[in-house]
């Protein structure tokens, strides 16, 4: 008898895996074959053959129906006991098209089924969005910094096609406009947030710069929102033009201000230079003041970086003792030159009994703290330079006893600038208030540095508090205040350091302070009296005694209403300031204090809110000890102005948003400036 070309196969036993669920095993003479129900593929169906093939097969079947292949992926994995790997794409291959894989979505189950203990990962197919993968992508790069080059490498193409082959890895111009999408729509975001504030903003001006020279302008808006929590947002990345000048940057500054519409809502401006920019601050507060009055007439609107006055100062000093400086590192130098050398030295450190556990080591110049490290140490064995110049003919860089004396006193000056600093920068939420007391310690510190009988060190002294006076002449205002909202301090901080700074003028100074925040506050509450009247009448009309005639007394009744609305909000502010002084600890918040205590206070803790987001410090611990300022970095100092600004927003208001998701990120977003060398 002639045996059929093909002829279904006899099962002699019963096919017990699912793979053979898209397979129908067929015999041609000898040789049994295994037939794809979805492509009609022929495969081997030899019983010795097994079913990895057909599995691998069927999930790379171009004509499979969604069928669900978990059962099959699943046992495979079981046998194996390892992670399931969908393709062996390696960088030595790539695959043909007719190979691409089907995708399997992973589900982490959140307890292992009882039946199948082991298993704690089920799979099951989802449906591929090659849209929202990309723009994923692109949320990525902006959130941790990653340059738009990063889609053109071939490394993260390979990873990309093994974890999703589907996934069509967009190219660098178009991962670019995914990018100024996603900008796009979380500016509107941001957009809203800002102008749904009950409060004022603050803003920071701060510059940056490039290691090909260009300049560029950052708008940081700061404010305590309706939780009372202080928050940032960059609002403008601005590329500046070499030409510029201060009349242009404050045009710069005003289009920003336009286009977020914040004009009318702004509490100061902070700028991260004490010695520039005063032509500029005068444009910007001419213009803000024809649409309205500003707060004080703009006594608390120019604000200047704590953090960089300081910073400057050090810079000064640090100048003004170069030769001392240069001696000691050459001294450390030579004593570290070598083993005999460094011996040596510890037996003089013995001999004079000199007992620390300081280390003598060579500075960063360009890290002024770790200058103050070199000079402590260095001071503090002084003895034993004293003795190694004795007795090593070829040590040449020793010091004078005079220099000692002066390396001495400046790295007591150093040293409080230093704990001032660590003081503006250790703490993760700075409110305003916490300024005004390391800022008079300096202060009376520097007044009795000037008072040195050396004139090296008094000139030094001098220059130091010349500069500091005129950041305290433009600043000291805005700083009382917001201690003076801190219920420990309130007027006592004030009383307490004033005499110690102006002597005998100390009760004028005083006076000035307190007239200060209590015509803040009268303006706070009619504003707030406006406010309650424009909500009570739709016309924003006073209410008329006489309906339907004209009420001659209606200039009296706006004279009563506000007399009365005065008379109430003085004796607000007088009650808080009357109240005993809340008693310190280290646990406390300022903001969750105004929070508890704003039904006491409605109108002052308004007031307070806007004070305590002032920036008073911008710079952070990367920056404020170093010699050099803000540095793009060279990826994003590369791209055009446009997109360069969007992935600076972006990237600061993504973060922002991960943080309050309290989504875990295993790496912290990029900086966004490199320390330039």
């Amino acid at each position: 008898m002639e045996i059929p070309v093909e002829t279904p196969a006899k099962k002699t036993k019963r096919l017990t895996s699912v793979v053979w669920n898209h397979f129908e095993r067929v015999r041609k003479g000898e040789i049994c074959y295994a037939v794809c129900v979805h492509c009609k593929k022929k495969l081997s169906g030899s019983s010795n053959s097994g079913t990895t093939h057909l599995r691998n097969h069927l999930l790379r079947c171009l004509k499979r129906s969604n069928y669900d292949v978990s059962q099959i992926l699943a046992a495979k994995r079981k046998r194996k006991d390892t992670a399931v790997s969908l393709t062996n794409f390696t960088y030595d291959e790539v695959p043909r098209k007719d190979e691409i894989i089907t995708p399997i979505a992973y589900r982490i189950d959140p307890e292992p089924r009882k039946e199948e203990p082991s298993q704690a990962v089920s799979l099951a197919s989802a449906k591929f969005d090659q849209e929202r993968s990309r723009l994923d992508l692109a949320r990525m790069i902006m959130l941790h910094g990653y340059p738009l080059a990063m889609v053109e490498h071939v490394g993260f193409k390979i990873f990309a096609k093994n974890l999703q082959p589907l996934f069509d890895v967009a190219s660098n111009s178009a991962t670019e406009l995914d990018c100024m999408t996603i900008y796009g729509k979380e500016k509107q975001k941001v957009y809203e947030l800002v102008h749904n504030l009950h409060s004022r903003i603050s803003l920071a001006i701060d510059m940056w710069f490039s290691s090909e020279n260009a300049r560029y302008m950052s708008l940081t808006a700061y404010y305590v929102d309706g939780d009372w929590k202080l928050q940032k947002k960059i609002l403008n990345f601005i590329t500046l033009d070499p030409s510029h000048t201060d009349d242009i940057l404050s045009e710069v500054v005003i289009k920003c201000l336009t286009e977020w519409a914040v004009e009318r809502k702004l509490f100061s401006m902070t700028f991260d230079d004490c010695f520039a920019y005063d032509d500029m601050v005068f444009r910007i507060k001419d213009w803000l003041s024809q649409n309205k009055p500003l707060l004080k007439n703009g006594e608390l609107f120019d604000v200047r970086c704590a953090a960089q006055v300081l910073k400057s100062i050090v810079q000064d000093v640090m100048e003004a003792l170069r030769d001392v400086t240069d001696k000691i590192r050459e001294s450390i130098r030579h004593v570290r030159s070598s083993q005999a050398t460094l011996g040596k030295f510890n037996e003089f450190s013995q001999q004079i009994g000199i007992s620390t556990d300081r280390h003598l080591v060579v500075d960063c110049p360009m890290q002024w703290n770790s200058t103050y490290l070199m000079l402590e140490a260095a001071v503090e064995y002084k003895g034993a330079f004293s003795l190694l110049q004795e007795n090593d003919p070829s040590y040449m860089a020793a010091l004078s006893e005079t220099e000692w004396e002066w390396a001495s006193a400046v790295t007591g000056y150093m040293k409080l600038f230093l704990e001032v600093t660590n003081v503006f920068v250790g703490c993760k939420y700075p409110t305003a208030n916490m300024y005004f007391p390391e800022l008079c310690d300096i202060h009376i510190q520097l007044i009795e540095w000037c008072k040195s009988p050396d004139d090296f060190l008094s000139s030094i002294a001098a220059k130091m508090k010349s500069k500091f006076d005129k950041y305290w002449k433009k600043c000291s205002l805005a700083v009382a205040i917001a201690a003076i909202l801190d219920p420990r301090f309130k007027m006592k901080l004030v009383e307490y350091y004033y005499p110690q700074i102006y002597g005998s003028d100390a009760v004028g100074h005083i006076k000035e302070v307190s007239n200060g925040i209590r015509g803040l506050f009268s303006e706070y509450a009619v504003s707030s009296s406006l406010l309650d009247q424009d909500s009570a009448l739709p016309d924003g009309s006073l209410p008329s005694t006489i309906n339907g005639t004209r009420d001659r007394l209606r200039g009296f009744d706006k004279f009563l209403h506000e007399t009365s609305i005065s008379q109430s909000m003085i004796s607000d502010l007088d009650k808080y300031l009357e109240e005993p002084v809340f008693p310190r600890n280290n646990d406390f918040n300022i903001l969750n204090w105004w929070k508890v205590h704003t039904p006491r206070y409605p109108i002052l803790s308004m007031m307070a809110r806007d004070v305590l987001g002032l920036p008073v410090a911008t710079l952070g611990r990367d920056l404020v000890f170093s010699n050099r300022g803000r540095v793009l970095d060279h990826h994003r100092s590369s791209l055009n102005p446009d997109t360069r600004e969007a992935l600076v927003c972006g990237q600061d208001w993504l973060r922002v948003e991960s943080e309050e998701n309290q989504v875990s990120l295993s790496h912290p977003a990029v900086s966004l400036f490199i320390e330039a060398k």
